[in-house]
């Protein structure tokens, strides 16, 4: 089998810690070159400052992986397109729900594939969590998502300005597996958002949800002040009233009395043959509703302030 030549776009801290090493040891892709606005190169790889330098240069290479920050995904991924390359989308895929919009209709216009990636929902636990809520059902699900953003986003400014999601850049993981394990559509019924006084975006939020039944009792709490270590879980009460626990962002699902389910941290490993299956089926892979639900809160919630925040 013949492997896809791709070039990864933009080297920040999630291409050098999961894209790059796992695209090297591929055995369905061939990593061909990499664009880096700083010059940074990877193993000798040709390198090149825009991505029209990469298109002109390189015609040869079909796939590309965007992993920029959020609002510069759009018009890296549209140009991409229109020069006749499948593309791949760092989580969240795009700044906006229209921009999102318009790079699934022009991949269809074209002829391209294009992979929204959610890596936290490639998780064999989110399945078995799936599945057991189909037949068990569901009673309540409480999302804590807590972590310490000087440690994930050291000195990173972007994830502060409009447009990078602030707190919203983890917590649309946990959202990303919510709309995935849920047997039912969800809505947001309300919000609550903390920003930093000096900051554009939040710092902690705490988010209500709506479902079909509205005895159901869906939340979230997102929060980036976290000390010593990191809260990625889901609390949930089945119908019957047994508890379980989806932990350690999606990896770990457990039960008592049973045996836990859970495997190595290999979602990226998954979001490549993942891409690599579409690639030769010719099929896209959009889902929109995490960016949807984090939109609805930024239009629906409340806004709170607090401290400033410094690195």
């Amino acid at each position: 089998m013949s492997r896809h030549k791709i070039a990864v776009i933009g080297l920040g801290k999630i291409s050098e810690d999961q894209h790059l090493p796992i695209l090297a040891a591929s055995d369905r892709f061939e990593l061909a070159a990499v664009v880096s606005q700083r010059g940074h190169s990877f193993q000798g790889l040709p390198t090149f400052r825009t991505p029209a330098e990469l298109f002109d240069a390189r015609p040869d290479i079909g796939t590309v992986a965007v992993n920029t920050p959020p609002t510069s995904r759009h018009g890296i991924a549209r140009a991409a397109l229109l020069a006749g390359k499948d593309v791949l989308l760092e989580k969240p895929p795009a700044a906006t729900l229209a921009e999102l919009a318009d790079l699934e209709a022009l991949a269809a216009e074209q002829g391209r594939v294009l992979f929204a990636t959610w890596h936290s929902q490639l998780n064999p636990a989110v399945d078995a969590t799936r599945d057991l809520l189909a037949t068990a059902g569901l009673r309540s699900l409480k999302i804590e998502w807590r972590e310490d953003v000087r440690k994930w986003h050291p000195g990173q400014d972007w994830v502060w300005q409009p447009g990078g999601f602030g707190v919203f850049d983890p917590g649309i993981n946990a959202l990303s597996i919510l709309v995935k394990i849920l047997p039912m559509a969800v809505f947001l019924r309300q919000a609550e958002l903390t920003f930093p006084a000096n900051r554009d975006t939040p710092i902690a939020a705490s988010l209500q949800f709506g479902a079909a039944d509205p005895a159901l009792a869906l939340s979230a709490e997102f929060d980036w002040r976290e000390q010593g270590g990191e809260t990625w879980h889901m609390l949930i009460e089945l119908a019957d009233g047994q508890s379980a626990r989806l932990a350690k962002g999606g990896a770990l699902l457990e039960r008592p009395g049973l045996p836990p389910v859970a495997a190595p941290a290999t979602e990226y490993q998954r979001i490549y043959q993942h891409f690599a299956e579409l690639l030769e089926a010719r099929r896209s892979d959009v889902d929109g509703r995490p960016l949807r639900l984090v939109a609805d809160a930024m239009l629906i919630g409340r806004r709170l302030t607090t401290d400033a925040f410094g690195w």
